[in-house]
């Protein structure tokens, strides 16, 4: 089955703040995905 979505390497930075470091992530088409912080938040 064809991925639906692919993400490879992504960063994300808020000033000093590394919210996300070098995440991958492979989503088949239907599957959800939620990204959660320590706290719980997302």
């Amino acid at each position: 089955m064809v991925p639906g979505v692919t993400i490879k390497g992504l960063s994300k930075r808020y000033g000093d703040v590394a919210a996300v470091r070098g995440l991958d992530l492979q989503v088949k088409p239907g599957e959800l995905v939620a990204l959660l912080g320590p706290s719980g938040c997302g």
